[in-house]
């Protein structure tokens, strides 16, 4: 066996399947090289080789010559990141303490605390610090930090339920012990009478501390843990203002009672023993609640990991690929290159590429799309969709944490951990909430205690200095005063601030991810809503990124040639070729045709600039099997071009014309294939009509080549990378919300120019060389705006890292997902404004929830402070315990209703606006700006301000009244055209354009 060896190169440049399709096609064909396996989700390649061939360095040559950069990657094991799993932290005061204290010790890069989550991110240089030293740290803070893997997933979510208990048994003890407690205040409330028991002890008194203790000994046991750690490590948080309330009303209320069986008074006290009870009992309740709710934002993270299939029917075949066994295995040891049955029904269970079978998958819950797709011999498949209703033979490409669910999963985690530049102002916040409101408390209990005794009246209406005793005034001062600082302990909540952003975050990119968005953390989350410039690439962008072609102008009879002899022709001899517009034109006569079978071909020879010659035989198995007819009905499926304007009538009747007998005899057919300097060096003379034929399409960015069979210039093909069906639809859209829109692209002026004009982009930057896309960016951000870039996610990493924000697109698994801010993981750009409005969405549902986290404290703190008591507004500890449970609940029930957004569908935006809107494009408006290279200032052709070009459209349209209805006969075009204007006119005026540019 051979004794091979693994690099692993990192590749930038890709953006579709076809690039995949290339690099190992090529790599395959180098000696040495065993096997390659590229991954476009990471943008990584796996190559083995022999090393007494070749070299890791040589292999990622031959990768760079293909206009690929590539990279030979080192182990990068260790790199300083590390994610943990905290327990133990309470309010948003909680955060605040461990980011601060973290951040000061040697070595600790960056922290980054999730509440919500109970996770905590932190970089660190290996040399100086290492996880143990960060996870001893938070323990010596009071917290417990733990690694986070597979192994103690289950634990955690334990660790969760087990939490939910701890409060809901909390709430139901101090319910059973708050609910009389109520019943016996409003008693004596509203009948004043109470019996004693002995001089100063009442009955309602000790019902009421009979009420009190369990629940301040056993139901509130959990805040005094909290509190403990909180201050044996010199720190505050909620439970320590929890404690503060409950204790000092507890404890305040012994000593009243005590001092008042001590001096035998003749009624007892006015106490605070209802406040533990009540206070824990919403508390608890808030508790409970939020971390229901809490558990119910990452339901994102869960619904994608459940997609992921916990068993593999992996089989073993024979030499002549029939199955001769089965066997069931965890999806966890599935290698890759194990072939795996998928039954209907069936998750598919990693990612792989079909080797037998036909079928149907849904991808919905990964991609986004609705619609299931196809999935035949060589497709890829992804792991988690469903297989609808074929049996699938697969070959596993990509296992484990390599596969695009498992990466899709771990990004959102990655997001859901990170912060929005928001909330760093309310962590700030939550950091000095608690000793604040202690000396808000402090002042209020010293000030009502002043007043009290300054003027009376305030605290009691009906006080009469000669019926009010000294002892009846003090009693009536100081309970008063505790009782309103206790209640400012109650109201004010941290908590409802910390939740406010995390828990929106969290919801708004799970509902993204869903959908088929990916948004990668706070920061781009808040600042995609803020974008007023966008930049959009132009190949595989605005494009499909793959040559296609695009229209077929036939020039002969078909007595002289037939279009199935021509097609067979082409296709025959394309298929000897490499060449992306060879490659284009076999793929289109295979569709076309309807056939896999290719004829022979003989003297090939390929002339670089100029064309390809060959001789072709043997034809006739490629077209013996259809007809004219279909093939003119297979021009317009949705297989052949996504953009179809329909079909032209034919030159000559089809019916009548035979095929010439060499076809039927295996004649050979001498070929030629190349632009029009080929045709004349070899001796053809090209014609105005077909010379205006590919002006035409070369004006509209596509690449016009001539065929000539046995010395005959037959036809013209012209191939083009065809825009998107939905970009127009999506430009219009992000025009509509007053976006300014860009086009950036390397291509000449007159390819860009064509294609901004199908999509109704008015600004075109052309002939930008991938260095050059950064200043262009940078350019428009120095007008003070927040500028958004689209490409494909790696090419484009340089323009997308300067940008504001950075948005890749792309198709299931063809995501550079360390490229940009914003992954999209169908190839549609409407989800470029689906992904703008989730983040407004979103924005909008964190000011909110900052509202409501802030009104509960600047408006409560004040009423419980008493401030308002003078005009009769008031609030006692439990009103004031309510408020405070019921604002983390609200606020993160308001986060919940994030998951009701849903993307903007196409059918929802085809309005009559915007077909009214397309009715009325003018085809002669030609009001483009382009910018050529770096040049900033020079406009090329405005059109408009062409006098010479209004003239001459002027012109046109005249001569175009006698000649617009008239088709010479010798003409037949196929057209696949996107948005195209076939007339003379356009013809005449394109002709023009292209002589000014």
């Amino acid at each position: 066996m051979e004794d091979l060896e693994k690099v692993t190169l990192k590749v930038k440049g890709m953006t579709c399947a076809s690039c995949v399709a290339n690099i190992e096609r090529h790599l395959g064909k180098v000696e040495g090289v065993k096997s390659v396996l590229v991954a476009l989700m990471s943008g990584k390649a796996e190559v083995r080789y022999d090393a007494a061939y070749i070299l890791p360095g040589q292999i990622a040559n031959h990768v760079t010559e293909l206009g690929f950069d590539a990279t030979v990657l080192e182990d990068t094991a260790g790199d300083g990141v590390i994610e943990l799993g905290i327990s133990g932290m309470t309010c948003a005061s909680c955060v605040h303490r461990i980011e601060s204290n973290m951040l000061t010790r040697p070595g600790i890069v960056e922290c980054a605390i999730a509440l919500s989550t109970n996770k905590g991110r932190f970089v660190y240089e290996p040399d100086k610090t290492g996880v143990r030293d960060i996870i001893a740290g938070i323990k010596d803070l009071g917290y417990d930090a733990y690694l986070l893997n597979k192994d103690n997933a289950v634990s955690v979510e334990m660790e969760h339920q087990k939490t939910i208990r701890i409060w809901r048994n909390s709430f139901l003890l101090s319910l059973i012990c708050g609910l009389p407690a109520v019943i016996v205040m409003m008693f004596h409330m509203i009948t004043h009478k109470d019996r004693q028991i002995i001089p100063g002890l009442g009955v309602i008194n000790l019902l009421l501390f009979l009420l009190a203790t369990p629940v301040q000994f056993v139901g509130a046991r959990y805040f005094y843990i909290q509190a403990y750690k909180a201050l044996k490590h010199r720190s505050t948080n909620m439970d320590v203002l929890v404690v503060l309330a409950t204790t000092i009303a507890y404890v305040y209320s012994i000593g009243v009672l005590l001092g008042a069986m001590a001096t035998r008074m003749e009624e007892s006290p006015m106490t605070l023993f209802e406040t533990t009870p009540m206070l824990v009992t919403f508390i608890s309740l808030g508790r409970w609640l939020e971390h229901i709710a809490k558990g119910k934002t990452s339901e994102a993270i869960h619904k994608l990991m459940s997609l992921q299939a916990t068993e593999a029917t992996l089989v073993t075949m024979d030499s002549s690929e029939n199955v001769i066994n089965e066997t069931k295995i965890n999806v966890d040891l599935v290698q890759r290159g194990d072939l795996l049955r998928v039954l209907p029904g069936e998750k598919v269970p990693v990612d792989g590429r079909v080797v037998s079978g036909t079928s149907n998958c849904d991808e919905s819950l990964i991609t986004g799309e609705s619609m299931p797709v196809a999935k035949l011999p060589g497709s890829s498949v992804i792991g988690g969709s469903i297989n609808e209703n074929g049996s699938l033979i697969i070959q596993a490409t990509h296992v484990g944490a390599d596969s695009a669910l498992s990466q899709i999963v771990r990004l959102v985690e990655e997001a859901q951990t990170s912060k929005a530049p928001i909330q760093q102002l309310a962590d700030t916040i939550a950091g000095y909430f608690v000793p604040v409101v202690c000396v808000i408390a402090s002042v209020t209990l010293i000030s009502w205690i002043i007043v009290g005794y300054v003027s009376p009246t305030t605290i009691l209406p009906d006080y009469s200095q000669n019926v009010t005793t000294d002892g009846e005034l003090a009693e009536e001062v100081f309970a008063n005063a505790f009782q309103l600082a206790i209640t400012v302990l109650a109201i004010a909540c941290p908590c409802a601030l910390g939740l406010a952003t995390p828990t929106a975050v969290m919801v708004g990119t799970g509902v993204g991810a869903v959908n088929g968005i990916l948004i990668k953390g706070g920061e781009p989350l808040e600042t995609t809503h803020k974008v007023k410039t966008i930049v959009f690439d132009k190949t595989g962008t605005i494009t499909h990124g793959v040559p296609k072609v695009a229209s077929v102008a036939y020039f002969v009879e078909e007595k002289v040639v037939t279009l199935l002899t021509f097609l067979a022709v082409v296709g025959t001899a394309e298929a000897n070729s490499e060449h992306p517009i060879a490659n284009a034109i076999v793929k289109y006569v295979k569709q076309v045709l309807n056939t896999e079978k290719l004829g022979q071909v003989s003297g090939f020879k390929a002339v670089p600039g100029y064309g390809i010659e060959c001789t072709v035989s043997n034809i006739l198995p490629m077209i013996e099997s259809t007809s004219r007819d279909q093939v003119l009905s297979n021009c317009n499926t949705e297989e052949v071009g996504s953009d179809i304007d329909g079909l032209l009538a034919a030159a000559s009747d089809a019916n009548s014309s035979k095929r010439l007998a060499a076809n039927e005899n295996g004649e050979k057919y001498a070929l030629l294939v190349g632009n029009r300097d080929w045709m004349r060096k070899n001796g053809l003379s090209i014609t105005p009509e077909m010379d205006m034929k590919m002006s035409k399409h070369e004006n509209q960015g596509q690449t016009a080549v001539l065929c000539a069979i046995n010395g005959q210039i037959v036809a013209m093909l012209a191939v083009a990378d065809t825009v998107k069906e939905e970009a127009q639809l999506a430009i219009y859209q992000l025009k509509k919300k007053g976006l300014n829109v860009f086009l950036l692209t390397g291509d000449n002026v007159k390819t860009a120019k064509a294609i901004a004009k199908q999509v109704g982009i008015k600004k075109v930057f052309a002939e930008v060389l991938p260095e050059h896309k950064v200043a262009k960016v940078r350019q428009l951000q120095s007008l003070g705006e927040k500028v958004a870039m689209v490409g494909d996610g790696v090419n484009d990493s340089p323009a997308l890292a300067q940008a504001d924000v950075g948005i890749a697109i792309g198709t299931g698994t063809d995501v550079a997902v360390e490229a940009a801010d914003v992954v999209l993981i169908r190839n549609d750009l409407l989800d470029v404004y689906g992904a703008i409005q989730l983040s407004a969405t979103t924005v909008r549902r964190i000011r909110v929830n900052f509202f409501f986290a802030s009104i509960y404290n600047l408006v409560g703190i004040p009423i419980a402070a008493g401030v308002f008591m003078p005009v009769g507004l008031e609030l006692q500890p439990w009103m004031a315990s309510a408020a405070m449970a019921m604002s983390s609940v609200s606020v993160v029930c308001l986060s919940l209703l994030l998951k009701l957004w849903k993307k903007p569908s196409k059918h929802s935006i085809l309005t009559d606006a915007y077909f009214k809107h397309v009715y009325d494009l003018d085809p002669f408006d030609d009001d483009i700006q382009v910018t050529r290279g770096v040049d900033e200032t020079l406009p090329i052709d405005r059109g408009k301000g062409s006098l010479r070009q209004s003239i001459h459209s002027m012109i046109s349209k005249l001569s175009n009244t006698n000649s617009n209805n008239y088709t010479p006969l010798s003409t037949m075009e196929i057209g696949i055209q996107s948005k195209s204007y076939s007339t003379s006119r356009d013809q005449d005026e394109d002709s023009e354009r292209n002589s000014i540019v």
